[in-house]
């Protein structure tokens, strides 16, 4: 007698629900970089390894997601969705929670002492790229009605509107990357010049997340779009 399991039977009824799941864990994932940075900007560093250990485990969570999703998602779907599609835009998604896990990974390794005038425009800057990468998650979970609705209509309006407001998020954080670059080089000649390197990667990576979130928008608007 053949056995299902409940994830077989989930992906058996849709590939969607899984892939909002993830996005989901991949959004946790970034949301946890703003308590692992108060920890940085207090120099509590034991906070700072638990905070990071908790982000890790969350993008080792998204990881296994990313994988289940690949191995059971059929070839041959049923629904108006290219399977190509879906493995391109969880692709996306998971490089958000990869570069999550980065920032997390190069501070703790160099135990990175930023300047403390720099702290708030930081956070703020980061804060800016988190709500791109949720605006991500709020379009993914659109998906499902989405499809249901035949890409069209109010719901179709309702993913591009947010499509939208993702971009100018994106815009936005390009602009608190260069006030916080300008920020570090005004102040990069009294800092160590190998901390200042990758203090400059980091504020790129953190300015990532809001790309990748911005990636996943891009391939949701051409699949509303086909």
């Amino acid at each position: 007698m053949a056995f299902s399991s409940p994830l077989s039977e989930l992906f058996a009824q849709s590939p969607i629900k899984p892939m909002q799941d993830h996005v989901r864990k991949v959004y946790e994932c970034t949301e946890a970089l703003v308590p692992f940075m108060e920890a940085v900007f207090a120099k509590d560093w034991d906070t700072v390894l638990e905070c990071r250990h908790i982000i890790a485990r969350l993008e080792g969570e998204a990881d296994n997601m990313k994988r289940s999703i690949r191995v059971n998602l059929p070839k041959g779907l049923f629904l108006a969705l290219d399977r190509r599609d879906l493995l391109d835009l969880l692709s996306r998604q998971d490089r958000i929670a990869n570069k999550a896990k980065d920032i997390a990974g190069v501070i703790t390794g160099r135990s990175l002492v930023f300047p403390d005038s720099m702290h708030d425009e930081i956070i703020t800057y980061l804060e800016v790229c988190i709500q791109a990468c949720e605006h991500a998650l709020k379009a993914v979970n659109e998906l499902d009605e989405l499809i249901t609705a035949g890409f069209k209509g109010q719901e179709s309006r309702l993913v591009e509107n947010l499509i939208n407001e993702l971009d100018q998020i994106e815009n936005q954080s390009d602009k608190l990357q260069i006030q916080v670059r300008r920020k570090l080089l005004a102040l990069e000649s009294d800092l160590n010049p190998v901390d200042v390197m990758f203090m400059y990667k980091v504020i790129d990576w953190m300015g990532g997340l809001a790309d990748n979130a911005q990636l996943v928008g891009d391939r949701l608007e051409l699949m509303v779009t086909r």
